[in-house]
């Protein structure tokens, strides 16, 4: 019998075009339903806490070709765990962040993916950069030779409409062509991390290249 989760994750698959990376968002999440997940043909799971993950990390590490990716606000304390322990970091959200990771990665040997926070109108709620502040970062950043700079992620201010939701992404999109015009070394342009459980469909259709689902995935977290 196949189980609620598979059925949810093959209805969204056939919504999603084969370019599209689908990350399971596992916060709060059980094992027992990231395997459900992983059976169904998930490879790619999103955490935001670096303790929660690491427990779950452990318990399946049996498993060799799951991609990890921190998705929550990196503490610059925890960098180093999350080197460690992510191969994808999309919420990187500022150059001291940037810079510190650049020298740790450097020390550990490693070249994670990461992905650059950016918002694209005012949001009190969200870290990230601002557009002229990324613009104003981008040739420090392009000197980080150690990080995998991908893309843009992306999260739209809470109560927009679908049409200013949209726009968000296209100006994401836009922003990302954007800087990939400009050449610079060590900054790639081609993922756009965005869309959520709410947003995916727009987030798609705008261009997205990775879109982050939990609640569509494993039905409501428990409260």
């Amino acid at each position: 019998m196949t189980s609620s989760i598979a059925l949810r994750i093959a209805t969204v698959r056939q919504q999603l075009p084969a370019s599209v990376k689908l990350i399971a968002v596992t916060k709060q999440v059980s094992v027992a339903a990231m395997r459900e997940a992983y059976a169904a043909g998930v490879r790619d799971f999103g955490e935001s806490r670096i303790q929660e993950a690491a427990v779950k990390q452990a318990q399946l590490q049996n498993i060799c070709d799951i991609t990890w990716h921190f998705i929550g606000r990196l503490q610059s304390n925890k960098a180093k765990k999350a080197l460690e322990q992510f191969q994808w970091i999309h919420s990187l959200d500022s150059l001291e962040l940037a810079q510190r990771l650049e020298r740790l990665a450097s020390k550990v040997n490693l070249r994670p993916q990461v992905c650059l926070q950016v918002k694209i109108l005012s949001d009190p709620n969200k870290s990230g950069w601002t557009v002229p502040e990324l613009f104003a970062d981008l040739g420090e950043l392009s000197l980080c030779q150690n990080l995998q700079i991908q893309g843009l992620m992306v999260i739209p201010p809470l109560g927009l409409n679908e049409s200013e939701t949209f726009d968000v992404f296209q100006q994401a999109r836009e922003l990302a062509a954007k800087i990939q015009q400009m050449s610079l070394p060590h900054i790639q342009m081609q993922q756009l991390s965005m869309g959520m459980s709410d947003d995916y469909q727009l987030a798609v259709r705008a261009g997205a290249t990775m879109v982050r689902l939990g609640r569509t995935l494993f039905g409501e977290r428990p409260v």
